[in-house]
């Protein structure tokens, strides 16, 4: 981009005279401020309360009437202050400087934050007048207005917070006050806004143009100027109709006094409640997560109806398509400078401040569009998407290095929603899920984690993929959702510690599984077999395991793994009856080898010393009364069909998952030898869980960060895995700890609500809803 050039002495000493006066303007109007505030703390006191609360309200009010004085002399004497950088005769010309880091006390990130939601509450409010003197300034200066400009809503709200604390008032206090405080404070910057634009007008300043502001290439200019040229329509519709679609026809019924209610009436039925827990279950057993997808699919619906009834399709305009292809070359232009795009460019390094800029430059950026717009529909989509992106830039849970990225994504969006009328009513568009997950894979994160993050590079590099294709529709954004799945996939067990757990869970539900097919085989050979209860418990609960664990180290087919399966046939024939003196002898000389392959078995579970023992001598017991004949006796016809199918029983096994498997830390410490200590394995209970509970917890969407609360302690967690047969659920901390869950508990913790979704609706769904709200308070900005 071109370096601005320095104003001339006329323009300096106009930009002079528009700040003093503005600064002027709103010092006079502190009395009136001071006023409504005193009045509602008087009101207050006479409010219905507790005690505690009639108390904490005298309070506020004495101490605002000793201190309110010295506040707004102080709040006064600040803002004209302001003023002096901008009195400076070399103001708004380069100058060097490095950048200037310090680290801020707790007293000054509240200040911020709390004049950053006043500014976002103001600026909404004001927007118009002061996109109009915005542009006014910058036509003068030949640049943005700087992040601490006495302009801006923001800087003005910082340091009236600032001096309410310097004045010896509590934080606490301008909290309670905070709502009578921005709407007084709106109305006196919307009226000095509107006096300096009324002083630029009546000076010759006009607005400045987006056209002037973007260099284009010389390809971009050629395309540009064929487009403009008489006889060139046909050329022209097919060329904008790539960067912004076509329709047919309509037109949006202007919301006069005749539409307006009936507008705001439709609008009012539209807007459903805010999302919460989901509804009891019907008849179907819909799962939570399913009735609230139909909830939103509802939502957005409404939305796409609203725009249909309200303003039809129509084909794009020429203004606008150039508009939005010139906002692409300079973004594109910015990724090769290693810079942002846009308005959007040089945000502050500091996140409340950097907050309310995002928010305001990227309504700038929507107002600009919108004057480009000729069609009802083109204002009404672009209205809309601004909305929406408005509460998505201002979502708190996302790092503010995230939302940057997210505020380039505002015109991309614009153009498919005006190519793709169904990006409004289809909750499967690629740009909106696209949008969701990354916002919901960040939202665990601050902004420490975040900065420089494997995760970070990733939707950075997502926007700029999407910046640089010469065509925005479902197919590019479809094709970086896929690749940001691949890398989800990746990036969630990438820590050396989680990788580990992985493997072993893996391997946890693989051997479990194996074992319960193991006992059912086990169950199914011996059903007819007259064997002692001890001898089946020993079969079914702990040889069915051996086997598994064996056939998942070494392969089912490994030497090992047929002699442990021949290992129970030969007990079983040991445990029968044994009338001849042939068989006793065989049992005889037989026993040491088939009590060494037992204790090997029983090793391998980590079963050693005297519970080994313990085990071997109910087996012995066993073994000694058949020796007495004192068991049944079992066909030797029996055993050696058993032992053939246990020497090919993987034929006979289903792929079928067949009910739970049992879980504890030690089975993951006995696999791979790693220390369990941060890991915290949550089993199945036995608790009974509703079908669509079950299914709630196999649709969890991985990435997606939770509140867990397990033993009585809340801790954030990230949904980072889950196994091939979705039997076991692995969340991760930052701090490093993880939680193994099985399916059935962790169906049980969502039943229960201790398990809780940080973002229970997505973000685009909403922005949709928060897009609905306002426009049904005021439907006439979907024109203005």
């Amino acid at each position: 981009m071109p370096a601005p050039t320095a104003p001339s002495s006329a323009q300096r000493r106009l930009l002079r005279q528009a700040r003093q006066m503005f600064v002027d303007g709103i010092c006079a109007g502190l009395s009136e401020l001071d006023q409504t505030l005193l009045d509602f703390l008087v009101e207050l006191t006479q409010q219905a309360g507790t005690a505690r609360q009639a108390q904490s309200r005298r309070d506020a009010l004495m101490r605002y009437r000793e201190f309110h004085g010295l506040w707004t002399e102080r709040c006064a004497r600040a803002w004209q202050e302001a003023l002096i950088p901008h009195l400076s005769s070399t103001y708004g010309q380069t100058s060097a400087g490095g950048l200037h880091l310090e680290l801020l006390s707790d007293d000054v990130v509240e200040n911020k934050l709390l004049a950053s939601r006043m500014a976002l509450t103001i600026s909404e409010q004001v927007h118009q007048p002061f996109d109009t003197l915005r542009q006014c300034t910058r036509s003068l200066q030949d640049q943005e207005l700087e992040s601490r400009d006495i302009f801006r809503p923001d800087t003005i709200s910082l340091h009236l917070v600032e001096q309410w604390t310097n004045a010896g008032l509590p934080r606490v206090d301008l909290q309670t006050v905070v709502d009578p405080l921005q709407r007084k404070l709106a109305d006196l910057l919307q009226k000095h806004y509107l006096a300096v634009n009324a002083f630029y007008d009546e000076q010759g300043v006009a607005p400045s143009d987006l056209k002037s502001r973007v260099r284009r290439t010389d390809t971009e200019k050629g395309v540009l100027s064929r487009n403009t040229q008489p006889g060139a329509q046909s050329q022209t519709m097919g060329w904008h109709s790539q960067y912004a679609g076509a329709g047919t026809g309509g037109d949006m019924p202007r919301f006069g006094p005749s539409s307006a209610t009936p507008a705001e009436s439709r609008l009012g039925r539209m807007v459903p409640a805010p999302a919460g827990m989901p509804a009891a279950f019907g008849p179907g057993g819909i799962s939570p997560m399913e009735q609230q997808r139909q909830q939103a699919q509802g939502m957005v619906g409404q939305l796409h109806q609203l725009l249909t009834s309200a303003a039809g399709p129509a084909p794009a305009s020429m203004a606008l398509a150039q508009a939005l292809a010139a906002y692409r070359m300079q973004a594109i232009a910015s990724v090769d400078a290693g810079a942002g795009a846009g308005a959007i460019d040089g945000l502050a390094s500091d996140a409340p401040v950097a907050v309310v800029q995002l928010v305001s430059a990227a309504r700038e950026q929507s107002i600009e569009l919108k004057q480009k717009a000729e069609t009802p529909a083109e204002k009404a989509t672009i209205e809309v998407v601004a909305l929406m992106f408005q509460s998505i830039l201002s979502e708190e849970r996302i790092p503010v290095a995230v939302r940057i990225w997210f505020a380039r994504l505002q015109v991309p969006v614009l153009r498919v929603a005006l190519a793709e009328p169904d990006f409004f009513s289809n909750l499967d568009h690629p740009a909106r899920k696209l949008i969701d997950r990354m916002g919901a894979c960040a939202m665990g994160f601050n902004s420490t984690a975040i900065d420089g993050s494997a995760l970070e590079a990733q939707v950075r590099r997502a926007v700029q993929m999407i910046e640089q294709y010469p065509e925005t529709g479902s197919r590019v954004f479809q094709l970086v959702l896929d690749e940001f799945e691949k890398f989800l996939a990746k990036f969630l067990t990438e820590k050396q510690t989680t990788a580990r757990l992985v493997t072993v869970a893996q391997q946890v539900e693989q051997k479990e599984a194996l074992t319960i097919r193991y006992t059912i085989e086990l169950r199914a050979m011996l059903r007819d077999m007259p064997v002692r209860d001890e001898l089946r418990d020993f079969l079914f609960k702990v040889w069915a395991e051996v086997l598994a664990l064996s056939a998942l180290r070494d392969g089912p087919q490994h030497m090992d793994t047929i002699t442990l399966k021949r290992t129970a046939a030969d007990l079983v024939w040991s445990a029968s009856a044994k009338p001849h003196r042939k068989d006793r002898t065989l049992v005889i000389q037989s026993l040491p080898s088939l009590l060494q392959r037992l204790r090997q078995g029983l090793a391998l579970l980590g079963v050693t010393g005297p519970q080994q023992d313990a085990q071997i001598k109910v087996l012995t017991n066993t073994l000694a009364d058949a020796f007495q004949c004192k068991t049944a006796l079992i066909p030797q016809a029996q055993i050696e069909s058993m032992a053939k199918r246990l020497d090919n029983l993987e034929d006979f096994i289903s792929d079928t998952t067949l009910g739970d498997m049992p879980l504890n830390t030690e089975n993951i410490e006995m696999l791979l030898g790693i220390d369990a200590s941060s890991i915290h394995v949550v089993a199945d209970n036995g608790t009974p869980v509703d079908d669509a509970m079950l299914a709630w917890a196999q649709q969890l969407p991985l990435g997606n960060w939770y509140t867990l609360d397990h033993n009585g302690v809340a801790v954030q967690a990230q949904y980072a895995w889950h196994s091939e047969r979705k039997q076991l659920h692995l969340f991760a901390t930052v701090d490093g700890r993880s939680y193994l869950i099985q399916l059935r508990r962790l169906a049980t913790y969502l039943q229960a609500g201790l398990l809780l979704a940080q973002d229970n609706e997505g973000l685009t769904v909403r922005a949709t809803r928060d897009a609905l709200a306002k426009l049904g308070a005021n439907p006439e900005r979907l024109l203005n």
